[in-house]
């Protein structure tokens, strides 16, 4: 469906160098940051509670002052810029709809305020409702909406003002599981058509996987990685981005390596063996995901005792112990597999399904993983 306001809609970098905020408290929420958003691109900004991704957005908002650094939408610095003057539209966890008015009311509100004509006015709003498919609801006061047709209101109420950037905070968090797989497909959809710069913040890593086009991943205020989903997923910066991204979580295990003639040997107390690489001699993190462990006689071996068989469908996790029970594996299997507890099982992967950290959790780069000897 291309209607008439697509081509009214416009489109902005924005690119944020070196931004810092620290609050009157000497708390640092955001440190040294540079990003460069490209027009048209959806964004996803993920992280754990209190990493600074929502206090980047009310920067680039202009909800809160920059420290350190400067912020440009569509080339211009905006630091000093008032909010209502930096052509965004914000969406916000909470829906923020006025209980008397009507979906149509509630739409053009923002735009009667700014002193547009009445007929730009009804095109802008009747064009956003035949896009967001609401055009039955027109009439309807927001208590008569079910949660998803709400934020869908919200949505119309962003698009009708012209926006250069469009900035969401959270806006899916108070749906239920059904409703959010609904209107993330619906926010993509929308986001294609507008073809608009789209700044996304959520705690939801499935939103960031299916819908970014690239992920920013902060932690405590902290740049850690900018790349598409499946690069993040695939080739983690470091140990933290590795741990973060994915469900179940990465498996870790400490090791050390002792390299001799350009083969390194890995060993601790649950996994040993050679792999024809050349590393320094040293202390490292191996990582495994959970759906790279096989259970039958394929790489390296892990021994372990099943605690706890949990079925998802189309697979099972298993929760596992190493001897000793020293440590939980989490491994991710066919449904068609299904061990009881306390069976015992020799979990194995292939070398170049494994990543490897260092010292600093910085990501070791091993190219040509080749098994010479299982020990």
């Amino acid at each position: 469906m291309m209607i008439a306001m697509l081509l009214l809609l416009g489109m902005s970098e924005v690119t944020l160098s070196n931004v810092s905020k620290v609050y009157d408290d000497d708390v640092l929420a955001v440190e040294d940051l540079s990003l460069a958003v490209e027009d048209g691109e959806f964004v996803v900004v993920v992280g754990p509670s209190g990493c600074g991704k929502s206090t980047t957005l009310r920067m680039i908002a202009g909800l809160e002052t920059v420290t350190d650094g400067e912020i440009a939408i569509g080339g211009s610095v905006v630091n000093d810029v008032r909010p209502q003057d930096r052509n965004i539209a914000m969406v916000f966890q909470s829906y923020a709809l006025y209980p008397h008015m009507t979906v149509r009311d509630n739409m053009s509100f923002g735009l009667r305020l700014s002193g547009e004509y009445d007929d730009q006015i009804e095109q802008r709003v009747t064009e956003a409702a035949e896009l967001l498919e609401i055009a039955d609801l027109m009439d309807d006061l927001p208590k008569q909406l079910s949660g998803g047709q709400q934020q869908r209101v919200a949505l119309g109420r962003a698009i009708v003002r012209d926006p250069d950037v469009f900035l969401m905070d959270e806006p899916l968090s108070n749906l239920d599981a059904k409703l959010r797989t609904q209107m993330r497909t619906e926010i993509q959809r929308i986001q294609e058509e507008l073809d608009v710069t789209t700044i996304y913040v959520t705690h939801d890593q499935t939103e960031a996987m299916t819908m970014a086009d690239r992920i920013v991943i902060l932690n405590q205020g902290e740049l850690q990685q900018v790349a598409p989903p499946e690069r993040c997923y695939d080739e983690p910066n470091n140990k933290f981005v590795a741990g973060f991204i994915g469900s179940p979580s990465m498996n870790f295990f400490e090791a050390s390596v002792t390299n001799s003639g350009g083969h390194a040997t890995f060993h601790s107390s649950n996994i040993e063996f050679t792999l024809n690489v050349d590393i320094p001699d040293g202390e490292y993190t191996l990582g495994v995901r959970p759906e790279d462990f096989v259970a039958e006689d394929a790489g390296e071996y892990i021994n372990t005792v099943v605690d706890v068989v949990e079925p998802m469908g189309s697979d099972n996790f298993l929760y596992l112990e190493t001897a000793g029970g020293s440590k939980e594996v989490v491994a991710r299997v066919s449904s068609e597999y299904r061990p009881e507890r306390g069976d015992k099982i020799a979990l194995g992967f292939h070398t170049e399904d494994m990543h490897l950290f260092g010292p600093d959790g910085e990501r070791v780069e091993l190219n040509q993983l080749q098994r010479t000897e299982s020990v």
